[in-house]
Formats: structure tokens, sequence, C-alpha cells
């Protein structure tokens, strides 16, 4: 996935979750949206170099976006909508490879208890169907890059709906994508969210299926690039 033109500039705060105050190169200060609800631990931090796009739409508020942060030499996609972007382009591409095979790609389908599944497969001669969750994976930890990076209720009710799928017959998907280029290996963080971590342990139990998958990012594009074990 290209970007749109980016402007560079430096972190002066982020609050409120979803606004960010940044002097940019050419000591202009602007507002950003950010376009991530986590805590955004270890990927955003005073003074930090920031790349946000510019989006000239008289129906947005704000009309920057921060789209990259860089942290101890390390590009970091900020930008959580992006994930499912990119994990469309790489099923397409054929750079998944677990996930080949299939005739029709569909995303943001209903399913489970008022949710939507990020992205569906389908066959046109067959009833089985293949469900994907995308997690976008931005946390570095000491020994490892990790999710989640603050307690998720809704994480833990997507491995449930996916593990409902897979009783119902058919396959079911959970895809994290690392959104930043640290060579870490990745695990799941127990000691940030023991209950999505015991769901996740269940969830594989039940043949929900788990992949890895990591992103390259310069300051033109990301792609997922290649698969990463679960440590």
């Amino acid at each position: 996935m290209k970007f749109d033109k980016l402007y560079e500039g430096k972190l002066i705060k982020r609050y409120k979750r979803f606004l960010a105050d940044i002097k940019l190169d050419n000591d202009e200060i602007i507002t950003a949206h950010v376009p991530n609800s986590g805590a955004m631990t270890s990927c955003i931090e005073e003074n930090c170099p920031v790349w946000v796009s510019f989006h000239d739409n008289p129906k947005r508020k704000l009309k920057y976006t921060l789209e990259l942060t860089k942290i101890d030499d390390n590009l970091i996609c900020t930008n959580t909508n992006v994930a499912n972007k990119i994990a469309i382009e790489a099923i397409k591409n054929g750079t998944i490879k677990e996930l080949q095979g299939y005739d029709i790609l569909k995303s943001e389908q209903k399913y489970g208890k008022n949710s939507r599944i990020d992205i569906l497969l389908e066959n046109e001669n067959s009833d089985k169907k293949c469900y994907i969750e995308v997690k976008s994976v931005s946390l570095k930890l000491k020994d490892s890059l990790a999710f989640p990076d603050a307690v998720t209720a809704r994480g833990t009710k997507h491995l449930n709906e996916l593990r409902q799928m897979v009783k119902q017959g058919h396959r079911a998907i959970m895809l994290y994508v690392i959104q930043r280029t640290d060579e870490e290996d990745f695990r799941i963080a127990k000691e940030i969210d023991p209950k999505y971590y015991e769901t996740f342990k269940e969830a594989k139990k039940d043949n929900v299926e788990i992949l890895v998958y990591k992103s390259t990012i310069d300051l033109n594009e990301i792609y997922i690039s290649k698969s990463k074990l679960l440590k």
C-alpha cells in the first residue's frame, strides 16, 4: 500500500486518544487525527519523529492524519486502519499462502453477536467459509513484540466468535499484522490482559488458526512481507 504524501515533524503530545499536536519541519504547529484507540505504548513519545498525511476534505475537521512514528530507529505504522488494507492486498497477491484458493473476498461482513468480520473468504461451490479477524501489532516489550497493548474485551469477544465459527463447520483465522520494523519475536501479552491470553489458548485448542505476518515499512509504502513464528 502506497502512502499519500507524508510530511515530517516532531510529536509535541498525544491527548484524548485521537488527537496529537505536532510541530512540522516548517515550524507549523498542527493537530492531527490519531487513528489508533490503543495505549500506543512503545510507539509514541514526546519529541519523537512522526509523519502525517494531509487530506483537503471539507468534511474533515482535522486535515492531518498521523501515519508513522520512529522509535529507536524503527518505523512504526500507528494507523490501525492500515492492517486490514495490507492484509487484503497480501491475500490477493499471494503473500499469505495459507489463505489462497478462494474465489470470493469480502470485507466488513456481519457475523456473531453484533460484530463484523474483517475479511470473509468463500468459494462458489462450497458452504464452508473462512473468517479472518485482523489485529494490528505495534507494542514492543523488552523481549518481544506483543498483542494486546491494553485490556481488550472486544478482542476477547472476537476470539470467542471465531471459536463459534469453527464449531459451525467453518474455518477461522486470527491474523496478527506486525506494523513496525523491529525484528523481535511475537507473543501474546499475558501480563497485560490475562483473560485475552487464556481465551487465545482456548481458541487454539478449538482449532482457530493463528497467523503472524510482518510488514515492510518505509516512507513510501507499507506491505506484508513475511510470516513470523508465535513465541
